[in-house]
């Protein structure tokens, strides 16, 4: 029998949001997508779709009136909106817009996909956090949780390393390719964000999201490489200032200069869980990176900027 009591999705066309949709389905979950522009067959067929702009700040109201949880997965970066360097900006209008109205509508539990890492030296981290802030400040029962770099085919980050391996032999790389991280699959990520819609012990709380693997993203680069077949010459040099390398990366990759030179920030910072709570209340059985990392490369999508 299906949940009578929906729960809203917001980006559920999107790379992460997609696969939510699929996991929140199959635990029979009744799911009301808000969309900018719906279109028939986009969404699977049991899925109300909502025509809404968050950013505007139109028919809010009416996507979440009933709903008691929401799922927030919208940004503005790569969006094409033509101001790469508003994306902050678009992104604290969306989140003031959509935390006023799902407290009008009586929304109990907003829960949100943000990064991990220090946000004080990026400025696409930094926008991730106070868009969470911005959320907490008008629903309390923010769920945040916080990851690194999630694996899967149409990830920017993920594509940006594996265009990388595969176009370029030898790579003048700076001093962020020893940066720690903690990845997390496709899969796992969107399975704990099923799994917390039905945890009210977890009302209003932070959570770190992070695969079994730790690595650098040197280490990253060369158990890809292994995967593909490769051996790339990889150097590291003390000063490549994220301009030059989002330019650079521009010009090997499939991410467009505006969107690597955030993403690259970020990548200055260690990305691990710094908590396991979110593995205590939530044994899953988490994927390895290697695993991830195939089944990502097995499938052929776009990059979602």
């Amino acid at each position: 029998m299906r949940d009578p009591d929906p729960i809203l999705l917001t980006g559920a066309s999107g790379y992460v949001g997609s696969h939510l949709l699929d996991e929140l389905l199959r635990r029979g979950r009744s799911v009301r997508a808000l969309m900018r522009e719906p279109a028939p067959g986009r969404l699977p067929a049991q899925v109300d779709a909502r025509k809404s702009d968050a950013v505007a700040g139109t028919g809010l109201a009416e996507a979440l009136d009933g709903c008691r949880t929401a799922y927030y997965l919208i940004h503005s970066m790569g969006s094409g909106s033509g101001d790469a360097a508003g994306f902050a900006r678009r992104d604290r209008e969306a989140a003031v817009n959509f935390g006023e109205a799902a407290r009008d509508a009586g929304v109990e539990r907003v829960i949100y996909l943000g990064g991990l890492g220090d946000e004080t030296t990026s400025e696409h981290l930094r926008s991730r956090h106070e868009v969470g802030e911005l959320l907490r400040q008008r629903v309390p029962g923010l769920v945040y949780v916080r990851a690194a770099m999630v694996i899967g085919a149409g990830s920017a980050a993920f594509e940006t390393i594996v265009a990388l391996v595969d176009r370029v032999p030898g790579m003048i790389c700076p001093r962020w390719v020893s940066t720690r991280t903690q990845p997390i699959a496709l899969a796992d990520i969107a399975a704990y964000l099923a799994a917390v819609a039905g945890r009210g012990d977890m009302f209003g709380g932070s959570f770190d999201a992070g695969g079994p693997d730790v690595m650098t993203y040197r280490e990253m680069i060369e158990r890809i490489a292994r995967i593909r077949g490769k051996r790339p010459l990889i150097v590291e040099v003390p000063v490549l200032t994220p301009r030059l390398s989002s330019y650079w990366l521009h010009l090997v990759t499939p991410v467009n200069a505006s969107v690597a030179r955030p993403l690259i920030e970020g990548l200055r910072n260690a990305t691990v869980a710094r908590d396991e709570r979110l593995r205590q209340l939530l044994p899953l059985r988490l994927t390895s990176f290697e695993d991830a990392a195939r089944a990502a490369m097995s499938q052929s999508l776009p990059v979602d900027t």
